[in-house]
């Protein structure tokens, strides 16, 4: 009896072990990039967008390249839980794609250079650099890199990567504090077709975006102000905002540059805020909204009008 007894006990106590040896494994399955996603509470916004994507099958399998917003790159660009909500799941899907590369690419792969092309999961195209060790993409900059998972590796990033909705007129166009812009341009663009064509052509280029209170502060506050500059002024003062380069933020240096009109003007970069200034501008303009994404060029957009 005592012997059945023992014997009973052992066997429980084996099919406890087996059992716990189970769950363990289970437990310690690795993580799809969905899985670390929802397990890490710096991306809820990013998480809720996946679901409501319905992408969570396509990201938990194959072998991907994640670069991940913060719930602060989110906010940033006005990405909340309301605005999730009335979203929709192709929208979601078109800018989520735009973070994900169709194969493994960890930071060591990366090519120390500027603006290496790669094609996103959606068809588009982004922007990889490594700079003195650091990497960016698009203008975003990796805060924690490789990210293991079983299918590829996720790098953070503090900036969501927004697919671009045109060439630079297309941007400026759609962004309602950049009308002004849009105007000058529409100016001179029978006249000089040239130049306007260019600012639609492939690039790439980099564009210092006034404001329409920084026209406004330069004199030019209504669109009879800007039509009444003769059209060869108001070129060279349009050109004279575009660089031949695709400069995002975490590629400038300080220093002279060489603008499409011929002068030069000169970039500052200084704890993390980019500046520019004109031949003739007491004080430089301050970058506002860095790396605007174009098809053609990177935007920032300025406080002052740059002045030749």
């Amino acid at each position: 009896m005592r012997i059945s007894l023992l014997c009973l006990v052992l066997a429980l106590a084996v099919a406890g072990l087996l059992g716990l040896n189970a769950c363990t494994k289970k437990d310690d399955s690795p993580q799809n990039i969905v899985d670390l996603v929802a397990d890490d509470s710096r991306f809820t916004v990013l998480n809720a967008a996946i679901a409501k994507a319905g992408l969570a099958p396509a990201l938990s399998q194959g072998t991907l390249t994640v670069f991940a917003p913060t719930d602060a790159a989110f906010k940033a660009v006005g990405i909340d839980a309301a605005v999730l909500n009335s979203a929709t799941s192709a929208d979601l899907t078109k800018i989520l794609q735009n973070h994900v590369l169709a194969m493994r690419t960890s930071s060591a792969s990366i090519p120390a250079a500027e603006n290496t092309e790669v094609t996103t999961l959606g068809g588009g195209k982004l922007y990889v650099s490594k700079k003195s060790g650091a990497v960016s993409v698009n203008g975003a900059r990796v805060t924690q890199a490789d990210l293991e998972v079983a299918n590829g590796v996720i790098h953070v990033i503090d900036k969501v990567l927004l697919p671009p909705v045109g060439a630079i007129t297309q941007v400026a166009a759609s962004l309602p504090d950049l009308s002004m812009l849009v105007v000058a341009v529409n100016r001179i663009a029978q006249k000089y077709p040239t130049v306007a064509n260019g600012l639609s052509g492939p690039g790439p280029l980099t564009v210092f975006a006034p404001t329409n209170k920084a026209f406004a502060d330069a004199g030019y506050s209504t669109v009879a102000a800007i039509n009444g500059l003769p059209e060869d002024q108001l070129v060279t003062l349009l050109t004279y905002h575009i660089l031949p380069v695709r400069g995002f933020s975490p590629l400038l240096t300080s220093g002279d540059m060489v603008t499409f009109q011929g002068s030069k003007l000169t970039v500052g970069v200084s704890g993390g805020t980019v500046t520019a200034r004109g031949v003739r501008n007491p004080t430089p303009a301050t970058v506002t909204q860095p790396d605007l994404v174009a098809t053609n060029a990177v935007i920032h957009v300025v406080d002052k009008v740059l002045l030749p």
